[in-house]
């Protein structure tokens, strides 16, 4: 008798295109972006391939390797990497996903190129920082005029090239940043790293950074103390005459996940750098930088949260259990319909401020107040929601979703970090707070924007009305923070899947966010949710 013959287990989900996710699509068919879908197809029928999951298994699976020194002794503070790494961020460039959209003169460029991060994101999110620093650089270092005039042609090329030398002789270019330290952390105003200015126009760093993702980068964007205070520099790995740069790299990160991705503490010892902006008004300079990467926060836990329904659902389908299939048991429908409900609301928040930050980068003042506001509010409440997201996601398929292979545990793992990076939960809902101080219009800039659907949905109209009543209060609203940023952020959604969204997706999430009629887990839609809807919507097709 066989007592190993294999029954009842799920064929894995490869070799489809990852694209096919109806959210992504309309919201470029709305944009007027139509010439992207075919290259958005590109991305995910790449996403969807055995062979570049697999160079995202190998690339969580061998981290980097820091290696301070030569064999004679010398200093050379580098990572290596594995070679599964180079060829993802080689397809990452190449797609466009770093700082094309600043050079790219077609329709909707920040939106394309957010349709195809968060489709390509699937693949392995570790790669995915360095890209990200690269496209969010660019706006910054145009507080530089003359090092914008020289960098960014290379910043936004699409040509992948790792090795380390000098900027200008290279064909691309990649970017990151430097700014906690470690008496501060998201308090950067009490770094201590002291910039000091030279005769030549330069200056000389010193100081410790407790936390800078992928230093390997051509170049860093930095936070130092100079004389008229807190400054923002340009810092290349490699000096123009082709001497390397004093970046000592003291350790890498050991972290819950995120492991393809170097993170390292510097050591910066008269390092060589360039004045970005005004001295003493290094915040508000390289926040132009933090505002582009907490995009790709959301867009990141939105595409986490994608791929936990896709498998959950795909699992579903395949799996049989108590005389029929999973996706066939009501409990289980009404699991995976709650999932897939957040999911496609996150996934159209965060194409929406990318295709906000269109017009604002167009020079839209309205939509620049919008996007400052609602990037805050949705930054916190979309990453907030990605890891209780993946835990359920990583139950629909039970001890199979448990272990390694299944690839759960990595996205389980990956969750926490959105909300973490680019400021925590408390740092994100106080920065909505500090939004509307420093510019009360952006309040009432907000309340216009969801209310364009007055009168569309009774739930919405009421939810709107409550939130109205929050800001009676200001004494006491540091303390309501996470309550009120996380009720706007609700609203938001709810207006944009009014106005964008499938009709079964936006009364599930009108009846259930904002009337408030479910329980306190994923799993409790009340009955008569259009299930099999937005089911269709979710599960992956494999031909």
């Amino acid at each position: 008798m066989a007592t190993h013959e294999v029954t009842n287990q799920v064929t894995p989900l490869a070799d489809y295109d990852a694209a096919d996710y109806p959210v992504v699509l309309e919201a470029l068919q709305r944009a007027g972006a139509v010439h992207a879908i075919d290259e958005v197809h590109e991305v995910g029928r790449l996403a969807g391939s055995t062979r570049a999951l697999e160079l995202g298994d190998l690339a969580e699976a061998h981290p980097p390797v820091l290696k301070t020194h030569d064999r004679y002794g010398h200093r050379v503070d580098e990572i290596v990497y594995d070679p599964s790494y180079h060829q993802l961020m080689s397809h990452a460039v190449g797609f466009g996903l770093h700082g094309v959209p600043w050079a790219d003169d077609r329709p909707a460029p920040h939106l394309v190129r957010a349709a195809k991060l968060s489709i390509w994101a699937q693949v392995d999110a570790g790669h995915g920082c360095p890209i990200s620093m690269t496209y969010a650089v660019v706006p910054a270092l145009r507080a530089n005029p003359e090092l914008a005039a020289v960098y960014e042609p290379l910043l936004t090329s699409s040509v992948y090239d790792p090795e380390l030398r000098v900027p200008t002789a290279k064909l691309g270019l990649t970017a990151g940043m430097s700014m906690t330290e470690k008496q501060g952390g998201s308090d950067v105003r009490a770094n201590t790293t002291t910039a000091v200015p030279q005769l030549d126009g330069s200056y000389r760093i010193t100081g410790h950074k407790w936390f800078t993702s992928a230093p390997m980068s051509d170049l860093f964007l930095v936070l130092a103390q100079a004389p008229a205070g807190l400054s923002c520099f340009f810092v290349p790995r490699v000096l123009p005459d082709g001497t390397r740069n004093p970046f000592h790299l003291q350790r890498l990160k050991d972290k819950l996940g995120n492991h393809s991705n170097a993170s390292s503490e510097v050591e910066y010892d008269n390092t060589v750098g360039w004045l970005v902006g005004v001295e003493g008004r290094g915040v508000p300079t390289i926040v132009e930088m933090v505002n582009f990467t907490r995009l790709d926060c959301i867009l990141g836990s939105a595409a986490g949260m994608r791929v936990g329904v896709s498998n959950a659902a795909h699992h579903a389908v395949h799996r049989s259990a108590f005389g029929a299939t999973l996706i066939d048991q009501p409990l289980m429908r009404n699991v995976l319909t709650d999932l897939a409900v957040e999911a496609e609301a996150a996934t159209l928040a965060g194409l929406w401020l990318a295709e906000l930050t269109d017009h604002a980068v167009a020079g839209d003042e309205r939509a620049a107040t919008l996007r400052r506001i609602a990037l805050a509010v949705t930054k916190y409440h979309v990453c907030k929601r990605g890891p209780i997201h993946a835990a359920e996601a990583l139950e629909c398929l039970g001890g199979n979703g448990y272990v390694e292979e299944s690839r759960m545990p990595r996205l389980y793992r990956e969750a926490p970090l959105m909300s973490v990076w680019e400021g925590s939960g408390n740092v994100a809902a106080l920065d909505s707070l500090r939004a509307m101080a420093k510019q009360p219009e952006t309040l009432g800039v907000f309340l216009d924007e969801v209310k364009t659907t007055a009168g569309a949905s009774a739930e919405l109209d009421a939810a709107i009305r409550r939130l109205e009543t929050e800001f009676s209060d200001f004494e006491t609203m540091q303390y309501r923070a996470r309550r009120v940023v996380g009720q706007m952020a609700q609203v938001l959604q709810g207006s944009l899947l009014v106005r964008y969204g499938n009709t079964a997706v936006t009364d599930a999430y009108l009846r259930t966010r904002l009337a408030g009629d479910r329980g306190d887990v994923f799993g409790t839609l009340p009955l008569g949710v259009d299930a099999a809807a937005i089911l269709e919507r979710s599960t992956p097709k494999i031909s």
